[in-house]
């Protein structure tokens, strides 16, 4: 039997309050759906003009759909969103872990994608939604049809002991004894710019998630010899768990279909939270999924 991702009923009731307040920040009506999927049922929460051209939005971890599209909701104009709870991530999707050294999260993406009845789609990954588009990418590379990555997991891994140090051990001593002083400890090198929300969501995130510590294995070259979709990859100059100035010097080396790549100056793993930044990330991801 797996381990839950939550520690109990109340944990994931102050999840789906978060889930509720991050949606409420949405300027547009956004609908809930549920696909079946071989790893149970997921939920995927949908937006923008229904004749525009189709985005599967993916995650980072301890996050959910409504965290994702609320940093992007200027996509929502363009796009149409199919903003995705990844299992044992959210605590809108099923309770389930995939395996994350092969194309298990791929084959539930493609689950996914089906019960969308989406043929072909854009693609956008943050963090561990990054990680798990690049496993859809070498399960079923012929379902993307662009695919833009920001900061993922999967291609490159940071420091360990910088890791430990500065975000590992911070969080230990949060989840043991929390207190104002250590959770900013823990965000200090994960957020670049503090937000009202977000500081208060990740400080209840790490007591009620039962935390994954898997980590994803490296993407290798041959398994993308397939794919043809042309790929965008961001990266985070102050990025501890995936340093940005690696992570663009390995993604030549992974993707023969890299189009574009920009390294951001002066950002943590986290993005700003600022609109002018939101702002800029949407025009960067449209002009690179809406380009001939």
């Amino acid at each position: 039997m797996t381990k839950s991702a939550f520690r109990g009923e109340q944990a994931k009731a102050v999840l789906s309050q978060w889930f509720d307040r991050f949606r409420d920040r949405l300027k547009v009506p956004t609908e809930s759906r549920t696909v079946k999927t071989r790893f149970g049922d997921t939920h995927v929460l949908v937006g923008g003009p229904e004749g525009a051209p189709s985005l599967v939005l993916l995650h980072g971890a301890l996050a959910s759909s409504a965290h994702v599209l609320s940093e992007l909701a200027a996509l929502l104009e363009r796009f149409r969103i199919y903003a995705v709870d990844i299992v044992g991530q959210s605590v809108k999707s099923a309770d389930a872990r995939p395996s994350v050294t092969n194309n298990e999260y791929g084959e539930w993406l493609k689950d996914v994608l089906d019960g969308l009845s989406l043929e072909r789609t854009h693609v956008v990954g943050v963090s561990w939604g990054g990680f798990v588009s690049i496993r859809l990418a070498a399960y079923a590379p012929e379902r993307i049809q662009r695919l833009a990555l920001l900061v993922p997991a999967g291609v490159v891994h940071g420091s360990h002991w910088e890791g430990f140090t500065k975000m590992g051990l911070p969080m230990m001593l949060y989840r043991m004894s929390p207190s104002k002083r250590r959770l900013e400890a823990f965000t200090r090198h994960l957020l670049t710019t503090t937000d009202d929300d977000w500081v208060p969501y990740l400080g209840d995130a790490l007591r009620s998630f039962n935390m994954d510590m898997r980590v994803p294995a490296l993407a290798k070259p041959e398994e993308f010899a397939r794919l043809k979709a042309p790929t965008l990859v961001l990266g985070a100059d102050l990025d501890v768990s995936f340093p940005g100035q690696r992570l663009l010097a390995r993604a030549p080396e992974l993707f023969s279909t890299l189009a574009d790549t920009e390294l951001i100056k002066d950002c943590r793993h986290c993005p700003p939270t600022t609109d002018a930044f939101r702002h800029w990330l949407a025009e960067r991801i449209s002009g690179f999924l809406l380009a001939n």
